[in-house]
């Protein structure tokens, strides 16, 4: 059960918050939209599990005291009158509803903690692109990126907690673990084998430099080991589906990720960009026919040559041809997520698309722009200060990372690269291909095998491959996160049609650089409250 925060608390820490004028002492919110605020923070705060010995509380007695509690929050949040408010403060009170909406599908339909034994997982190798990490996430997880070892003493005390825990979570994750869904149950010992060998690696790591930390390490693996057992012992017991199926889906999109959408407007989209995609390859690869083939990088060096000449043609077109305000911090986000060369035999979709146009990856590195800016600039609202819960703001991260590559294509970037210009469609292809396997994943028309089948064979050039970490971690995800999947091309179809509206502006005001900044200065949120606060147009709650 999540511990409220009394509002008396949530106030002072609203009040100290920048751009959040104070109330005077005693005298309570000053108007409705402080008391918005207030609803916030303590929202925020009954959001989260109680902790207990370094070991959320997803237990069912915890999760049924949450259900309990939510529909008073949700009554408060309603009463809040809203009338007369400007469009702004409007479209915060739609996100903190969005949250509340996340929270109810969770504990009705999603739950996680008692379905998906991936949602146990502690340890996060690397940093996510989007604002926070995509699909459920577990209370507390150790984000190794954030270390450099060897650690500080007190940092240090604080990782041997979190690791000290690993084995307690995964004992209470066995007693919490009632769900009968099949494809979640085999994707979950695929993340726990994973678990395993990421402790395995930390041991080796830690052991020259902190070796004091490897036998919590150890202990730790372990315990994942076991569990994986546990959970590779009950699988010929589940049979029942992984999806959420269509109607909630349909409910889902609308009240929490705010897509006007519904499950077959998203699969009659993916199947025309699929189709779309594929033609324009067919023309580009005719247009080309008389050119040599793109290889691939060979070398390290040769990687690193294409890669350093890409980066630096991209960012010179972003500001020769005024396509966004370019800040200083968003050079040096970018650069510092090149990558790294992989060898042939290694690769998979990314890694075969890096090594022969590295413009794609550079495109859709919006992300890092993105994150760039919520950390140097970060939204003068609380409500969208930090990350949105439940993934909200995909169809406007994963939307415009997407949307960047054609729209940059289409720019200019690629005209003396024709043969880039292939591999741009080949990205499109593969996120419609995956798109359409998570859509029938969620419908429970497939099992995720057949759906890894089909996003496979539907990626031109074979770069796909059906073996490969890539294909099996992104139909995991579109699995456990309802919309994912498709918030890439979908978010960047309702960024589309917000373009073109925009484009329309009487009196030739337009400009390509105003829009991409006008959408910026909205902060990661729906496409559909981006439009309501650009243009005006409420959208149906």
């Amino acid at each position: 059960m999540a511990k409220r925060v009394a509002p008396l608390v949530a106030l002072f820490v609203l009040a100290c918050a920048p751009g959040v004028p104070a109330a005077p002492p005693g005298s309570g919110p000053a108007d409705g939209y402080e008391r918005l605020l207030a609803l916030f923070a303590e929202w925020r705060a009954f959001q989260k599990p109680r902790v207990v010995d370094g070991v959320p509380d997803y237990t069912p007695a915890a999760m049924a005291e949450q259900g309990r509690r939510l529909p008073e929050l949700q009554a408060r949040l309603a009463a809040i009158d809203t009338a007369g408010w400007p469009v702004s403060r409007r479209v915060d009170h739609r996100l903190v509803e969005a949250e509340m909406n996340g929270l109810d599908f969770d504990l009705r339909v999603l739950r996680p903690w008692a379905r998906d034994p991936a949602f146990y997982a502690m340890v996060v190798e690397s940093q996510s692109d989007t604002p926070s990490r995509e699909g459920p996430t577990i209370e507390g997880a150790i984000e190794l990126w954030r270390h450099a070892f060897p650690l500080p003493p007190d940092e240090a005390s604080r990782l041997r907690a979190r690791l000290q825990a690993i084995p307690r979570v995964l004992a209470q994750a066995r007693a919490n673990l009632v769900g009968n869904a099949r494809d979640l149950w085999i994707v979950g010992i695929r993340t726990h084998r994973e678990q395993a060998a990421l402790l395995a690696s930390l041991a080796e790591r830690l052991r020259p430099v902190q070796p004091d930390l490897v036998p919590d390490v150890e202990r730790a693996r372990e315990a994942e080991d076991a569990f994986r057992a546990w959970l590779e012992e009950a699988l010929p017991s589940k049979t029942g589906p992984s999806g959420v199926g269509r109607e909630s889906y349909d409910w889902y999109l609308r009240h929490v990720h705010l897509v006007p959408l519904t499950w077959r407007d998203e699969l009659t989209l993916m199947q025309r960009e699929l189709a779309r995609s594929r033609a324009h390859l067919a023309l580009e690869e005719h247009r080309n026919r008389a050119l040599p083939p793109l290889e691939p990088a060979a070398t390290a060096e040769e990687w690193q040559r294409r890669v350093d000449e890409g980066f630096a043609l991209y960012m010179r077109f972003l500001r020769q041809r005024e396509i966004l305000t370019v800040t200083d911090d968003m050079e040096p986000a970018l650069r510092a997520r090149l990558g790294s060369f992989v060898p042939p035999g290694r690769r998979d979709f990314f890694s075969e698309v890096d090594a022969r146009e590295p413009l794609l990856l550079r495109c859709h590195g919006f992300h890092w722009f993105d994150l760039a800016r919520m950390a140097s600039a970060p939204h003068p609202s609380p409500v969208r200060r930090g990350p949105l819960l439940y993934n909200i703001w995909d169809s406007r991260s994963e939307g415009m990372a997407t949307a960047m590559e054609e729209w940059m294509m289409t720019a200019g970037l690629l005209d003396a690269r024709p043969r880039g210009r292939e591999v741009f469609w080949i990205g499109i292809a593969q996120r419609a291909a995956r798109a359409i396997a998570g859509l029938r994943m969620q419908a429970n028309e497939w099992t995720i095998e057949e759906a890894v089948r089909f996003a496979a064979a539907e990626t031109p050039r074979g770069w796909l491959r059906a073996d490969g970490d890539t294909v099996w971690g992104e139909q995991q995800l579109y699995l456990e996160q309802p919309g994912y999947g498709t918030s890439y091309l979908t978010g960047k179809a309702l960024l589309e049609d917000l373009l073109a509206e925009r484009a329309e502006q009487p009196g030739g005001a337009f400009t390509l650089k105003g829009f991409m900044d006008e959408v910026d200065a909205s902060g990661m949120i729906p496409v559909s409250l981006i439009r309501w606060e650009t243009t005006g147009r409420e959208p149906k709650p």
